[in-house]
């Protein structure tokens, strides 16, 4: 093989390897995942939330919070703040939500008490059964 052929097989290699490793991942930010777990909907047991307290979970790549509420039931909110994007978390003392990054308060219902956030936390619906919570 001349030397003149080998460069022009290895340039051309190069720049197809240089092609293929741009185009791969600019064609994976592009086209959106599919998941069929997102559909999925989420159960948890009554027992795991006393009344008074509260559980952290990931449903759907969102964190959230559900709440058992003395008197009034389960909820179910988003953990993330509508400020910023930090995650609040549930303060049982004072039976409200706490942001961290900024002080923000927000109900048991997710509409805010203080802070500098403007929006509620969004809800998610809930089934709930006589032993059985389901999200979505």
């Amino acid at each position: 093989m001349e030397r003149r052929q080998l460069l022009k097989t290895s340039l051309a290699f190069l720049g197809t390897t240089a092609l293929v490793s741009f185009v791969y991942p600019a064609s994976r930010f592009l086209v959106p995942p599919t998941s069929s777990a997102k559909d999925a909907p989420l159960t948890i047991d009554k027992d795991e939330i006393p009344p008074g307290t509260a559980k952290e979970i990931i449903f759907n790549e969102t964190p959230l919070v559900v709440i058992n509420r003395k008197g009034s039931g389960f909820i179910a909110l988003s953990r993330i703040c509508t400020h910023l994007g930090c995650l609040v978390g549930y303060d049982k003392f004072n039976d409200k939500l706490v942001c961290p990054c900024h002080a923000g308060d927000f109900d048991l219902e997710g509409k805010v008490l203080s802070g500098p956030a403007t929006k509620p936390l969004p809800r998610y619906p809930l089934k709930i059964t006589a032993d059985q919570i389901t999200i979505g």
